[in-house]
């Protein structure tokens, strides 16, 4: 009896130590999270960047922040804080702007244990950016607009240039928004550059405004503004499931470009090890789902993770074999060519 006694003590001391040891390992986890930092440049729906970066401080107990920009404004800020780095994660935004800062020496290279459940043609090879997300460019139109005026929506690049949409048209500034270079380097490489900047010069004859962010066109289109914004078609999902019932989207027959929406470790960040947590959570299934959430209907690129159900009407796109790797090396070229064509 006393035998048996001191075998349960023994196990239920063995029991209680590794019980205690597991929640000290874990208690001291949480405690060395608490004390770290980390700042996030941020370039998707400001929504969604709040929802990611609530749940990912409540599973790490990290202290994180976040700064919503546009892909250009990010740019322009990782050159300015090169030698001084403020930020240690850009999150979010057409993975050209991604491919030119890797070229510029601003991103660091990292692969995330996650990144083995995406697609090589979705993630940087060495590890400088990763891909959470794509989505089709294409026109999200004003119903009733087009309705009042006796128009049909667009449904070809070149139906853009139709005298009927003159100043109807809405765009993002390529130089600013990930969105409008997306659409400007799908042009140039559906028509080739010279025919390519002759359509922008000639576009530029409709177009009634050129917006800081990719997402505003669509934006604009539901609220009466202009007939057509030229925007991600997932933009105009939201919209339109924000109240915005006269959207109607449609694509180029021609074929549309599309964004890789990444995200990457900053070069010199000053959190490497937060921003190492940060990346490995955003690229999990649980991570790249919050989209849905608040609104956000891209294709996810984590083969574990479930597309939302509304971006089902955008499988069907007709998608160009759009360059990603030209797109990004080529970025401020071009954007320049572009500004000389339409001035």
């Amino acid at each position: 009896m006393k035998r048996k006694s001191l075998i349960a003590l023994t196990l239920a001391t063995v029991m209680t130590t590794g019980i205690l040891a597991g929640c000290g390992s874990s208690e001291k986890t949480e405690v060395k999270n608490k004390d770290l930092k980390l700042t996030i440049y941020c370039g998707l729906m400001e929504d969604h960047m709040v929802k990611v970066v609530e749940e990912f401080k409540a599973e790490t107990g990290i202290q994180a922040e976040a700064v919503r920009m546009s892909s250009g404004e990010i740019l322009g800020r990782l050159r300015a804080e090169k030698e001084n780095p403020k930020a240690s994660v850009w999150f979010g935004g057409p993975a050209d702007a991604f491919i030119q800062a890797k070229e510029e020496a601003l991103l660091e290279n990292y692969v995330s244990p996650n990144a083995d459940k995406i697609e090589d043609k979705f993630k940087d090879k060495e590890g400088a950016w990763t891909g959470i997300y794509s989505g089709y460019l294409g026109f999200v139109s004003n119903a009733k607009l087009l309705k009042e005026k006796g128009i049909e929506a667009p449904t070809s690049w070149q139906d853009l240039l139709k005298p009927e949409f003159k100043g109807q048209i809405s765009i993002a500034n390529p130089g600013s928004s990930g969105t409008a270079y997306s659409a400007l380097a799908t042009i140039v490489q559906l028509m080739g550059e010279e025919e390519g900047l002759k359509y922008m010069k000639a576009l530029n004859e409709n177009v009634k405004s050129y917006e800081k962010s990719g997402t505003a066109p669509a934006r604009l289109a539901g609220q009466g503004e202009v007939i057509v914004g030229i925007s991600f078609l997932h933009d105009g999902i939201k919209y339109r499931e924000e109240g915005m019932k006269d959207l109607i989207l449609t694509s180029p027959k021609e074929g549309t470009g599309y964004e890789v929406g990444s995200v990457a470790m900053l070069n010199g960040g000053p959190d490497e090890e937060a921003a190492k947590q940060f990346i490995d959570f955003v690229l999990s299934k649980k991570g790249q789902e919050l989209g849905e959430t608040v609104g956000s209907y891209q294709f996810l690129t984590n083969t574990d993770a479930k597309d939302p159900a509304l971006a089902e009407e955008l499988k069907d796109t007709k998608l160009i074999d759009y360059d990603l790797d030209w797109a990004g090396k080529n970025r401020s070229e071009l954007v320049e060519k572009w500004n000389k064509a339409i001035n």
